[in-house]
């Protein structure tokens, strides 16, 4: 399509996110005496949401595997609140030098969304690895007439204002990348903020709402079921389960590219640099892993290989950008 510039896509963005990527072969050698001598204790991972969601799931599967290879028992600790801030605190503040975070896009929003928070994300935390992605949605009713992006832009264009788009919630990924697709495509939508994304899909289903950007897992039985119709996938490459549905990259729309990502990260300073390699080197071995696979095939998130480094430049990335559309448009978090 040619409804906006073509910007140039960040290459650490699109290389970390966008694919699997191979760690260093020195990391998967010889291990040094810090190494060896860390962990002495039991690891903890802190993930900053309620049990049962994406990131609580991926951290028991990674955490069970850790577990045989370290000796050591690695439990998981839900500190869900103020859409995470809560556990990302707790986890910045640990100085025990066993304990790890499970961050997720909101670590790197929450900063600017809810100022102040008390952690700064490259001062407080070091990188483990990414570890998953999972790309989002943009879905209109069945009943829609919309077909496509085209003619949603075009709809929009000559009727700004008066669509609706239905949200998980204000400074959501949902939400802010509704916002990013205005921003690109130059059109003006009515947003409708909801508590979360099952309070959302009835009314979006009926046509109360005529649009909306959800994740992957959440609308595929109904656009199977034909209740919703995919116009278009932020992934930077096809969906296998939605056969015929466009990236947006491939509409020439690179920058809507967005991916709900987790990667594992340590409070800094708190864990030798050979401890972190052999995380780092774990983390690879458990991703390829037959069991990681399967469990997040099951969660529709695909597995993401990082650097220590490539992970951090990602981070740094994501923060960028959502801090453009957040302070561009003035977006406040709901509670």
């Amino acid at each position: 399509m040619t409804t906006c510039k073509k910007a140039i896509p960040n290459p650490a963005r699109r290389r970390v996110l966008g694919t699997l990527v191979g760690v260093a072969p020195a990391l998967l050698s010889g291990r040094s005496h810090a190494s060896d001598a860390w962990p002495s204790r039991p690891i903890r991972i802190i993930v900053p949401f309620a049990p049962g969601g994406g990131s609580d799931v991926s951290a028991r599967v990674l955490a069970e595997l850790f577990a045989s290879d370290l000796k050591q028992s690695v439990v998981v600790e839900n500190k869900p609140g103020a859409g995470s801030v809560v556990g990302v605190s707790a986890a910045a503040q640990s100085r025990d030098g066993h304990t790890l975070l499970m961050a997720s896009n909101s670590t790197v929003i929450n900063p600017v969304l809810r100022p102040p928070v008390p952690y700064d994300v490259e001062r407080d935390f070091e990188a483990v690895g990414m570890v998953s992605a999972q790309p989002l949605v943009l879905v209109v009713p069945e009943s829609s007439s919309t077909r496509s992006v085209d003619d949603l832009v075009g709809r929009a264009r000559t009727r700004p204002g008066q669509l609706s788009a239905g949200n998980s919630g204000s400074g959501t990924l949902a939400h802010l990348t509704t916002v990013l697709f205005e921003m690109k495509v130059g059109v003006d939508l009515t947003p409708v903020p909801y508590k979360g994304e099952s309070a959302l899909m009835p009314d979006l289903m009926a046509g109360r709402v005529d649009l909306g950007f959800l994740n992957l897992p959440s609308v595929i039985p109904h656009i199977r079921a034909g209740r919703l119709r995919a116009l278009a996938v932020s992934s930077p490459q096809p969906i296998v389960d939605l056969p015929g549905v466009p990236t947006f990259r491939a509409l020439n729309l690179p920058e809507l590219e967005v991916q709900g990502w987790a990667a594992l990260l340590a409070p800094k300073g708190t864990i030798p640099v050979a401890g972190l390699e052999r995380l780092q080197a774990l983390l690879r071995q458990a991703l390829q892993s037959d069991v990681v696979r399967t469990r997040f095939a099951a969660l529709s998130v695909q597995p993401v290989l990082a650097t220590r480094a490539e992970t951090a430049a990602a981070l740094r990335d994501e923060a960028a950008r959502w801090s453009t559309v957040i302070k561009t448009r003035g977006i406040k978090a709901a509670d």
